[in-house]
C-alpha cells in the first residue's frame, strides 16, 4: 500500500490554522480565568519560597544541659569573674550590672564554676549555628533590629544581649550616672563607633551609627495597657460599676497604638525586623485583684478567671498587632521598601521552688509543691498563647514554645529571688541564639 503524497504549502495553512485556533483558546481560558480569580500572591509568597527548617522550635526545644566550661578558672574570688565563667568579655548596660550577673551576693559565690559550665544542646537534627555575637550584629544591620517587649525577665534578656554584642556595641541610658531613670524608659544598644567590625558592615540606607538602634528594650508587662483592658473587660463581661479589675500594685504596660509605630518607624531613628514579646508573670489575682476569690485558696484563689481573660487580650493583641503589620505591609509596597518586619512571641517561664539549694541543671521538670504566685498557671497562660497565635488570621506572628531549656535550670536564677534569671548560665544566651537562628533562618524564605 503506498502513501498518498503531502503538499508541503497545504501542511504550512493547516499549521497555521490550528496555531490560531490554540491561541484563540488560550486567550478566552486567560479571560475567563481572570473575570473569576483573584491572584493572592500575598498567599503563595508566604509558603513558596520557605526554605526548610534547619531547626523548628520543638527540636530546639527538645535538648539537655551538658557540662562544657568556659575557663580553667576553679573558684569566684571577686565579682567580675562571674564574666569569664560565663565565657564574656563584658556587658554594654550597666544597669544593676553584677545583680543581673548574680555575684552580688558573696556568700552565693559557691554557685560557681557549675552554675555557669552549662550549654544547651538541641535535638541531633538541629543544625544551627554557632551563637556568634558578631554575625548577630551583622544580621540586625543588615536585617533589622530587635524590639523587645516585656516585664524584667525581658529587661534581663536585654542584659544578655548586651553581653554577647559586647564590646560592639554601647548602651543607653547610662545608669552609673544616673541610677534612678524610671522602669519605662527605653534601654537602647547603639553600634560601637570604635568597633572594627564596622568596615565590614553594608550599612543600610540612612543608617546612623550614633542615632538607630540595633536592639532596643520597653517595659511592657501585659502588652495591653490598663485602659485597653479595662474596656475589654466591660465588653466582654458588663460588670456592675463599682466592679474595680485592677489593684494599686504598680506594674508598667503600654498600648500596641504606642509601640507598634515605633517597630515600624524607618530609618534613621529605626531599622527594627523582629519584635520579640513575653508576658504572664504579671497576670496575676494580686494585680487583677477584680478575679480575686480568697474562697478558692487551694486552686489558684480565682486565677482560671485570669485565665479566660489572658485568651481574651490576647485574641486582641494579636489582632491589633498584626493589622498594624499589614497597613505596613501595604505602604511599604506602595513606597518599595523592602525591610521585612515580623513578631516573635517566646514563651514565659515560672520560677522554681527553693531555687538557691539547687546546683545543677535538672533531666525533667519537677512539678511545684507549692502554688507561688502564678507560676503553677504559666504553662496554661503559655498553652492559650500558643492557640491564639495559631490561627491563620496572624501570619507574621510566631509563638516560640522554648522553655524547656529554663524550666531545668532551677540553679540560674538570680541571687535575691526564683523567678529572675542571671547573665551567664546559658538559659537567657539560649533564648537569643534561637532566637537569632529563628529569624534569620527558619524564616528567612518568607517573603510578604
Amino acid at each position: 500500500m503506498g502513501f498518498l503524497p503531502i503538499n508541503p504549502r497545504s501542511l504550512t495553512v493547516r499549521l497555521i490554522s490550528l496555531g490560531a485556533i490554540l491561541l484563540c483558546m488560550l486567550a478566552l481560558f486567560a479571560y475567563s480565568s481572570q473575570s473569576s480569580y483573584t491572584f493572592r500572591f500575598r498567599d503563595f509568597s508566604t509558603f513558596s519560597q520557605r526554605r526548610r527548617s534547619s531547626c523548628p522550635p520543638n527540636a530546639w526545644d527538645s535538648g539537655q544541659w551538658v557540662y562544657k566550661p568556659h575557663t580553667n578558672l576553679t573558684s569566684m574570688t571577686k565579682k567580675e569573674d562571674a564574666l569569664e565563667f560565663a565565657g564574656l568579655d563584658g556587658c554594654a548596660s550597666d544597669r544593676e550590672f553584677f545583680w543581673h550577673l548574680a555575684s552580688d551576693v558573696k556568700e552565693q559565690w559557691g554557685r560557681w564554676p557549675k552554675v555557669a559550665s552549662y550549654v544547651w544542646k538541641p535535638a541531633d537534627n538541629c543544625d544551627v549555628r554557632p551563637l556568634d555575637g558578631s554575625a548577630m550584629i551583622k544580621d540586625m544591620v543588615e536585617q533589622g533590629g530587635w524590639l523587645l517587649l516585656g516585664d524584667s525577665i525581658t529587661e534581663g534578656h536585654f542584659f544578655s544581649i548586651s553581653c554577647i554584642l559586647y564590646p560592639h556595641v554601647r548602651a543607653t541610658p547610662n545608669y552609673t550616672e544616673n541610677p534612678y531613670f524610671d522602669r519605662a524608659w527605653p534601654q537602647n544598644l547603639y553600634l560601637n563607633p570604635s568597633s572594627p567590625l564596622i568596615s565590614t558592615l553594608s550599612l543600610p540606607p540612612n543608617f546612623s551609627i550614633e542615632h538607630t538602634p540595633l536592639v532596643t528594650f520597653r517595659r511592657v508587662d501585659l502588652l495591653l495597657n490598663k485602659t485597653e483592658l479595662v474596656d475589654l473587660h466591660k465588653e466582654l463581661y458588663n460588670p456592675p460599676d463599682t466592679f474595680e479589675l485592677f489593684s494599686d500594685e504598680r506594674f508598667w504596660s503600654l498600648s500596641p497604638k504606642e509601640y507598634m509605630p515605633i517597630f515600624l518607624t524607618p530609618l534613621p531613628e529605626a531599622n527594627y525586623g523582629t519584635l520579640i514579646a513575653s508576658t504572664g508573670g504579671h497576670w496575676t489575682t494580686t494585680l487583677l485583684n477584680g478575679y480575686r476569690d480568697d474562697s478558692k485558696k487551694n486552686s489558684g484563689y480565682g486565677i482560671e478567671g485570669v485565665l479566660e481573660f489572658f485568651n481574651h487580650a490576647m485574641k486582641k493583641w494579636a489582632t491589633d498587632v498584626q493589622e498594624a503589620l499589614d497597613a505596613h505591609q501595604s505602604n511599604r509596597n506602595n513606597a518599595g521598601h523592602k525591610t521585612s518586619r515580623r513578631v516573635v512571641v517566646r514563651a514565659y517561664l515560672p520560677g522554681h521552688e527553693d531555687c538557691h539549694n539547687i546546683l545543677e541543671p535538672w533531666t525533667h521538670w519537677h512539678k511545684p509543691k507549692w502554688d507561688w504566685y502564678n507560676w503553677s498557671w504559666i504553662k496554661d497562660f503559655n498553652k492559650n498563647f500558643q492557640r491564639v497565635l495559631s490561627a491563620p488570621a496572624y501570619p507574621d506572628i510566631f509563638y516560640l514554645p522554648i522553655d524547656t531549656p529554663a524550666l531545668l535550670r532551677p540553679d540560674a536564677h538570680a541571687s535575691g529571688d526564683c523567678l529572675h534569671i542571671m547573665t551567664g548560665a546559658g538559659v537567657m544566651e539560649g533564648w537569643s541564639h534561637y532566637i537569632w537562628h529563628f529569624v534569620s533562618r527558619e524564616l528567612a524564605g518568607r517573603i510578604r
